[in-house]
């Protein structure tokens, strides 16, 4: 057992029920919508085609009938299944953005920031996103971090947060 599947493994039972209230607080949409309103107008008509095709099952079905984010288990490739799914083209390909969040990292919680050396943050970043200052000290650089998430469920602390960045 490598070390980081041992911190994973040690503090899942914790982040299990820190990650189900911070996902009751704010939805975060799949990457390719234009007007949130659009979610609660088209999407009580639809089964759900999007969490059906998204590959890292990450596209959640609320009580309300609209598709959100779950980053617990994976993070989002932007590979556009759920876009082409969308019979409603609430989710639409000419509309993809980033994802409508911002994730930073508690340095209460990171080992790192704590002397413990981990990289755990680091190695499933597909942006290079995140940068350290030497071996500890890992900072998100905003211009690359695209929000995909896939750092969130690496952490073995539940030291990375992410924000939904309310659309102005």
């Amino acid at each position: 057992m490598e070390r980081r599947e041992l911190f994973s493994s040690l503090a899942s039972s914790f982040n299990k029920e820190a990650r189900e209230e911070s996902k009751s607080q704010s939805l975060i949409r799949p990457p390719y919508f234009k007007d949130e309103s659009d979610f609660h107008k088209e999407c009580i008509n639809c089964d759900g085609k999007c969490s059906n095709f998204c590959e890292e099952h990450i596209i959640v079905i609320g009580e309300d009938k609209t598709p959100f984010l779950d980053f617990t288990n994976s993070g989002c490739t932007y590979c556009d299944e759920c876009a082409n799914a969308c019979e409603y083209e609430v989710l639409n390909l000419e509309d993809k953005k980033q994802i409508n969040a911002k994730i930073s990292i508690d340095i209460i919680k990171c080992l790192s920031w704590n002397q413990t050396m981990c990289f755990s943050c680091k190695d499933p970043c597909l942006d290079d996103a995140i940068e350290f200052l030497g071996m500890f000290r890992p900072e998100i650089i905003d211009d690359k971090c695209t929000a995909c998430g896939f750092c969130i469920k690496a952490c073995p602390t539940q030291a990375i947060d992410i924000k939904i960045i309310e659309q102005g």
